[in-house]
């Protein structure tokens, strides 16, 4: 959806500077910032684990983060379409696009899950507030009570007791003694949620039809908010990417005035010693952390950057929202902790004996946690919508990665409706392949989508894109499309960084770290499994088949773009496929300037490879060099052509042609 006032009318721009801001914004601070961080903090030490977070911040983070946002809003293109940049590296496209499909299908479903306890937190009281009579059978259900160490001794001396005295079948015994004490927060999630089963080859084709419902209405508000594009999902965001900030403001605030906050609190920051930083494992999971918070090589950034007008200083930006993101992982780790200490406080429990991570934590620690609360259910409301509108942020900027990818690389922004059928089969398809993740089973098949779909391939992909760009593009042309974008002021800003910031990192340092985490994640690599329960190897195969579902592209797609240049023996066939096609560069004339896109009449033409485009402006014309069969002289004045294939002929330019397009 394009207006006339769009800069970019072929593929539309975003409706204000607001809208990119809040979406980049909105898509980097996720569920990871939430479930993720606090646990990966207290795990790795404390406080001493913001110091690797933020080494690996500036060593690996930022340099991918600036680079993916530039890379996008030069080309103005999706993570696909981009590539005519080195033609060789497409399949880099391609198998971030699978990245974020395969998460899509295993994120919305959380979502679903969020939904589910934000309708049945509609309540005078919680459903997981007390153990309820049908669960006494079931399960030990134990309500977290004050002095719940002490009720644990008394229970221990007397299954003690009990069992000394042979009085084993004592139904009292039973009940209390051979089974472990569960919360009724615990139950909730496990009987009324998941209805789990035990294991992922148990129970598959036995469907929560209520949960089946909850994910159908996800899907249902991601293909509303994205019905228009960015058009519509940039001022959903207004709403979805300032919430979360507000809700956990005031979350804070009511936390910091529960008993055993301040101890949950320290537990968090407080290191015990600095011996976490001689882990490597530390420095691993603070890696980790940085590529899922800040949504690295999910093409998501491309894609957001493309609808930028060309001359958006991202430099700025993508400093600010970097900065942003992982200010947010810290501040809510104090609204997590908090919490965690008031559970410990009350219950007489150790800090790291209430701690979860992944989904128990929000969806048994936490709601545990507020079930003791005065007010509960409208507590309970307000965390809920918040974890729903960071989800759907995230899923926003996913989904529009896959849709973009697609409509860009099949041109179908000249049907007039072609966006909104893709957005709307994407939706359908991508429904019907989660639904098994609502049956009993449900929750091993998401932890498997979990486990294996942006793992070890986002390294993997990462570390191509950056030797794709720095080096195979080369880092001089880049940062001169950079300054050619960002103008001044904030160009000489960025020139003084270059050669001291941008140039280690982007040649040395950031693609030296992201092999040390392929290498690490090879070496340490263990079987997955949920709960305690291990996996059987078809199902280990089928997460391997994910990661290989997306890199097979990046050498598939070399071999194809091999074998469509021409002249498979010579030396030119290598050149065209490590430099950037003829279209390649801003879309419209009046940015084409500088030493590469020089504002120059420039004759264009056909061949029997080229694929349906105009080359206009070309940018080797000035090199001399071969381009779809034709050899170019040029000097100061004139330029002429020495021709090897078909005759040529004049194009229109990128609006021209827009136009032309859609009334045919």
């Amino acid at each position: 959806m394009v207006n006339h006032g769009d800069e970019n009318p072929g593929r539309g721009n975003w409706s204000g500077k607001l809208d990119f801001l809040l979406s980049t914004i909105g898509y980097c601070v996720g569920l990871g910032n939430i479930w993720r961080f606090p646990y990966r903090a207290y795990e790795s030490g404390g406080a001493v684990f913001l110091i690797p977070y933020v080494v690996c911040l500036f060593a690996a983070g930022l340099p991918l983060y600036f680079m993916e946002l530039s890379f996008g809003q030069f080309g103005s293109s999706g993570p696909i379409s981009i590539w005519k940049a080195v033609p060789v590296f497409k399949g880099i496209g391609y198998a971030m696009v699978v990245i974020s499909g395969l998460v899509c299908i295993y994120y919305n479903l959380i979502i679903a899950y969020t939904l589910y306890y934000l309708f049945a937190s509609f309540t005078l009281e919680l459903p997981w507030q007390h153990c309820r009579d049908e669960w006494q059978d079931e399960f030990n259900c134990v309500e977290p009570v004050e002095n719940f160490t002490q009720h644990e001794v008394a229970r221990k001396l007397f299954c003690s007791d009990m069992k000394l005295s042979n009085m084993t079948s004592d139904p009292s015994y039973v009940g209390n003694c051979t089974r472990p004490p569960i919360t009724p927060s615990a139950i909730f999630w496990q009987r009324e949620v998941l209805n789990i089963s035990g294991g992922i080859d148990e129970g598959y084709g036995d469907f929560k039809w209520d949960l089946c419902l909850c994910l159908l209405l996800a899907w249902v508000i991601v293909f509303m908010c994205l019905i228009r594009g960015i058009k519509s999902s940039g001022k959903v965001v207004y709403v979805t990417a300032t919430f979360p900030f507000i809700v956990l403001i005031i979350l804070c605030v009511r936390n910091a005035t529960l008993p055993g906050a301040r101890t949950g609190i320290e537990f968090y920051i407080v290191p015990e010693s600095i011996d976490p930083l001689l882990d490597s494992s530390v420095w691993y999971s603070a890696a980790v952390q940085i590529f899922y918070s800040l949504g690295i090589a999910f093409g998501g950034l491309e894609t957001m950057a493309s609808y930028n007008k060309f001359k958006n200083n991202i430099f700025r930006d993508a400093i600010f929202v970097a900065l942003v993101n992982c200010c947010t992982s810290v501040f809510a780790g104090f609204v997590i902790f908090s919490v965690l200490g008031y559970m410990a406080e009350r219950t007489g429990l150790e800090v790291k004996e209430v701690a979860q991570y992944g989904p128990g934590l929000i969806f048994v620690a936490y709601p545990e946690g507020l079930a003791t609360m005065a007010i509960a259910p409208l507590w309970s409301i307000l965390f809920f919508l918040m974890i729903l509108t960071v989800g759907l942020d995230s899923q926003f900027t996913m989904m529009e990665t896959v849709i973009t990818a697609i409509v860009d690389e099949f041109r179908l922004t000249r049907w007039r409706h072609g966006k909104l059928c893709v957005t709307a089969t994407a939706c359908i398809s991508f429904f019907l392949i989660g639904l098994p993740q609502c049956s009993r089973a449900g929750i091993y098949i998401m932890n498997l989508f979990d486990w294996y779909s942006a793992g070890f391939s986002l390294f993997i992909v990462s570390f191509f894109e950056i030797i794709a760009i720095a080096w195979v593009y080369g880092f001089k042309r880049f940062s001169e499309d950079i300054a050619l974008m960002v103008g001044n002021p904030c160009c000489g800003c960025f020139r003084v960084s270059l050669y001291i910031y941008w140039w280690p990192m982007w040649i040395l340092i950031t693609p030296a770290m992201i092999l040390f985490l392929v290498i690490y994640a090879g070496i340490t690599n263990v079987p997955i499994s949920y709960a305690g329960v291990d996996y059987p190897d078809w199902a280990d195969a089928i997460g391997w088949a994910m990661v290989g579902a997306a890199l097979i592209f990046i050498p598939l797609l070399a071999l194809v773009e091999y074998c469509k240049a021409h002249d498979f023996y010579k030396a030119s066939t290598m050149h065209k496929l490590y430099r950037p096609q003829p279209d390649w560069g801003p879309v419209l004339d009046i940015h084409r300037e500088g030493s590469r896109y020089e504002r120059q009449e420039v004759i264009t033409m056909t061949s029997v490879s080229n694929q349906g485009y105009s080359h206009q402006n070309n940018p080797y014309a000035r090199e001399g060099l071969p381009v779809n069969g034709f050899d170019y002289v040029t000097n100061e004045s004139s330029m002429t052509k020495k021709e090897k294939g078909p005759p040529a002929y004049d194009a229109r330019n990128a609006e021209e042609r827009y136009n032309v397009d859609q009334l045919a």
